[in-house]
């Protein structure tokens, strides 16, 4: 199946007001954070199940966390060291009356009334295999298979605004993870990647998966990406939807021992685990479905409808 161009290439801000104007953004006011309409829903949905139907031969466990994490589990992961300019602590008000009345008048006069607050102990997960580490840490060593886990669908929030439409603040992740012996958990990544471009095919979407880099920090980031490409630690599948070059909408990771060492995640044999992770982006995804074959379903081929809104196929 080869893709098709329903939606010709046009401007971010353009293709922002398109997606508003058919009802599948819903401005909030701030960069990157959009409420999402019933097409939306039921194409993102859609495009779940399937990723579900190919994951089913894993037989992975299905664990669901929300959408915050301790601070702790941040520090130890190290994300902080890499990813600073991502990070998103939630802070609330634990003051007295004086600065209670301060703050509401403040925020009445539009003024900023944010020095009141103090961080809590939690931060808004940047990633969605981040709370599954210290939970499987806790089962203290892994059976001599290793552990694969199917996280779902996993709200995430990353600190960077912008006018790319597929560059949101707030966004799912559609999460899978290995944790196992090394040469496992890598062949299992290899078996996502293969898998990814069925998926991709199924969907009528032309991707391109390639050696990729995290967007790590400062001038010691650098060197970590260029590492990070070298090693093939990571690759990204990318398509086309609002920016020359197109977008990646999905990952397929090895972190070798880095979680294992850092959680204290043990093999049945006391060896420390490797750990993987294969996510896909599903708003990013669903805005390169409407891209690739129209804003409206009705435009689009039928076997791609079949795979990702079968009610609506033969409509």
């Amino acid at each position: 199946m080869t893709s098709i161009s329903a939606v010709q290439p046009t401007t971010e801000a353009q293709y922002i007001e398109d997606l508003i104007a058919h009802g599948h953004f819903i401005p909030s006011g701030e960069p990157g954070i959009y409420g999402r309409g019933v097409i939306f829903e039921q194409v993102f949905s859609g495009f779940s199940a399937l990723v579900s139907r190919v994951a089913a031969p894993d037989r992975a466990e299905a664990p669901r966390f929300p959408p915050v994490i301790p601070r702790r589990t941040l520090e130890k992961a190290g994300y902080l060291g890499s990813f600073p300019q991502l990070c998103g602590v939630v802070y609330s008000f634990a003051g007295k009356d004086a600065a209670a009345i301060d703050i509401a008048e403040r925020a009445s006069a539009g003024e900023d009334w944010t020095h009141h607050l103090s961080p809590t102990g939690v931060a808004l997960v940047p990633a969605a295999c981040y709370p599954s580490y210290p939970a499987i840490a806790r089962r203290g060593r892994l059976p001599e298979s290793g552990v694969t886990l199917d996280l779902g669908d996993c709200y995430v929030f990353r600190n960077e605004p912008s006018g790319d439409p597929a560059r949101l603040q707030m966004f799912h992740q559609r999460e899978m993870v290995r944790i196992g012996k090394p040469g496992e958990v890598e062949a299992w990544r290899e078996k996502w990647i293969v898998r990814a471009r069925r998926i991709f095919e199924l969907c009528g979407l032309d991707a391109t998966i390639a050696p990729a880099s995290d967007p790590f920090f400062g001038r010691k980031g650098k060197l970590l990406a260029n590492n990070q490409r070298e090693q093939g630690l990571k690759y990204e599948a990318v398509i086309p939807i609002a920016t020359p070059g197109g977008t990646a909408v999905s990952s397929f990771n090895l972190h070798h021992e880095h979680f294992g060492e850092a959680f204290g995640i043990q093999l049945h044999d006391g060896s420390i685990a490797h750990s993987s992770c294969v996510g896909f982006g599903l708003e990013r995804i669903t805005l390169a479905l409407f891209r690739a074959h129209g804003l409206d379903l009705r435009d689009w081929p039928r076997e791609v409808r079949s795979q990702i809104c079968p009610a609506s196929s033969d409509t």
